[in-house]
Protein backbone atom coordinates (compact mmCIF):
# COMPACT_ATOMS: atom_id res chain seq x y z
CA UNK A 1 0.00 0.00 0.00
CA UNK A 2 1.31 3.41 -0.92
CA UNK A 3 1.81 6.06 1.72
CA UNK A 4 -0.33 9.18 1.96
CA UNK A 5 2.46 11.37 0.57
CA UNK A 6 2.77 9.22 -2.56
CA UNK A 7 -1.00 9.20 -2.97
CA UNK A 8 -1.13 13.00 -2.60
CA UNK A 9 1.57 13.51 -5.25
CA UNK A 10 -0.33 11.41 -7.79
CA UNK A 11 -3.60 13.14 -6.95
CA UNK A 12 -2.09 16.61 -7.28
CA UNK A 13 -0.42 15.82 -10.60
CA UNK A 14 -3.51 14.11 -12.04
CA UNK A 15 -5.88 16.83 -10.90
CA UNK A 16 -3.53 19.49 -12.22
CA UNK A 17 -3.49 17.81 -15.63
CA UNK A 18 -7.30 17.61 -15.73
CA UNK A 19 -7.69 21.24 -14.64
CA UNK A 20 -5.16 22.34 -17.25
CA UNK A 21 -7.03 20.28 -19.87
CA UNK A 22 -10.26 22.05 -18.93
CA UNK A 23 -8.63 25.46 -19.15
CA UNK A 24 -7.02 24.64 -22.51
CA UNK A 25 -10.19 23.12 -24.00
CA UNK A 26 -11.54 26.45 -25.28
CA UNK A 27 -8.63 27.75 -27.35
CA UNK A 28 -5.22 26.12 -27.13
CA UNK A 29 -6.20 22.48 -27.40
CA UNK A 30 -8.34 22.74 -30.57
CA UNK A 31 -5.66 24.85 -32.24
CA UNK A 32 -2.92 22.39 -31.32
CA UNK A 33 -4.89 19.31 -32.33
CA UNK A 34 -5.87 20.85 -35.66
CA UNK A 35 -2.26 21.83 -36.29
CA UNK A 36 -1.07 18.25 -35.94
CA UNK A 37 -3.93 16.88 -38.05
CA UNK A 38 -6.16 15.45 -35.35
CA UNK A 39 -9.84 16.39 -35.39
CA UNK A 40 -10.99 18.60 -32.56
CA UNK A 41 -14.74 18.76 -33.23
CA UNK A 42 -15.45 16.84 -30.03
CA UNK A 43 -14.09 19.78 -28.03
CA UNK A 44 -17.03 21.87 -29.25
CA UNK A 45 -19.22 20.26 -26.62
CA UNK A 46 -16.68 20.77 -23.82
CA UNK A 47 -15.78 24.40 -24.53
CA UNK A 48 -19.08 26.06 -23.57
CA UNK A 49 -19.18 24.13 -20.32
CA UNK A 50 -15.68 25.02 -19.11
CA UNK A 51 -15.36 28.52 -20.58
CA UNK A 52 -17.06 30.31 -17.64
CA UNK A 53 -14.71 28.56 -15.21
CA UNK A 54 -11.51 29.12 -17.18
CA UNK A 55 -9.90 31.50 -14.68
CA UNK A 56 -10.70 29.20 -11.77
CA UNK A 57 -9.33 26.21 -13.66
CA UNK A 58 -6.11 28.09 -14.45
CA UNK A 59 -5.63 28.92 -10.76
CA UNK A 60 -6.42 25.39 -9.59
CA UNK A 61 -4.16 23.83 -12.24
CA UNK A 62 -1.30 26.18 -11.34
CA UNK A 63 -1.54 25.49 -7.61
CA UNK A 64 -1.84 21.72 -8.04
CA UNK A 65 1.02 21.47 -10.53
CA UNK A 66 3.30 23.58 -8.31
CA UNK A 67 2.37 21.41 -5.30
CA UNK A 68 3.02 18.22 -7.26
CA UNK A 69 6.37 19.57 -8.49
CA UNK A 70 7.45 20.55 -4.98
CA UNK A 71 6.40 17.16 -3.67
CA UNK A 72 8.22 15.36 -6.49
CA UNK A 73 11.41 17.32 -5.81
CA UNK A 74 11.12 16.37 -2.14
CA UNK A 75 10.73 12.70 -3.12
CA UNK A 76 13.82 12.88 -5.36
CA UNK A 77 15.78 14.40 -2.47
CA UNK A 78 14.59 11.66 -0.11
CA UNK A 79 15.50 8.93 -2.63
CA UNK A 80 19.00 10.36 -3.04
CA UNK A 81 19.70 10.14 0.70
CA UNK A 82 18.09 6.73 1.09
CA UNK A 83 20.37 3.85 2.11
CA UNK A 84 20.89 1.13 -0.50
CA UNK A 85 18.82 -1.43 1.42
CA UNK A 86 16.00 1.02 2.29
CA UNK A 87 12.57 1.13 0.68
CA UNK A 88 12.41 4.61 -0.80
CA UNK A 89 9.68 4.30 -3.39
CA UNK A 90 9.63 3.45 -7.03
CA UNK A 91 11.71 5.44 -9.49
CA UNK A 92 9.21 4.43 -12.19
CA UNK A 93 6.39 6.07 -10.24
CA UNK A 94 8.44 9.26 -9.84
CA UNK A 95 9.16 9.27 -13.59
CA UNK A 96 5.45 8.86 -14.42
CA UNK A 97 4.56 11.73 -12.10
CA UNK A 98 7.23 13.89 -13.76
CA UNK A 99 5.75 13.10 -17.19
CA UNK A 100 2.27 13.98 -15.91
CA UNK A 101 3.54 17.28 -14.53
CA UNK A 102 5.21 18.07 -17.87
CA UNK A 103 1.98 17.36 -19.78
CA UNK A 104 0.01 19.49 -17.35
CA UNK A 105 2.52 22.32 -17.62
CA UNK A 106 2.34 22.20 -21.43
CA UNK A 107 -1.48 22.33 -21.35
CA UNK A 108 -1.40 25.14 -18.79
CA UNK A 109 1.09 27.15 -20.83
CA UNK A 110 -1.05 26.72 -23.93
CA UNK A 111 -4.16 27.77 -22.02
CA UNK A 112 -2.47 30.90 -20.73
CA UNK A 113 -0.89 31.88 -24.05
CA UNK A 114 -3.85 31.21 -26.33
CA UNK A 115 -6.66 32.13 -23.94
Amino acid sequence: MRSFSTWWNGLAAGSGVFAAFGAAACCALPLTLTSIGVGSAWLGSISPVVAPYRTHLLIVASVLLVAATARLLWQFRQARTCPADGACGSSTYRALIAIGIAIGAALLTGAILYG
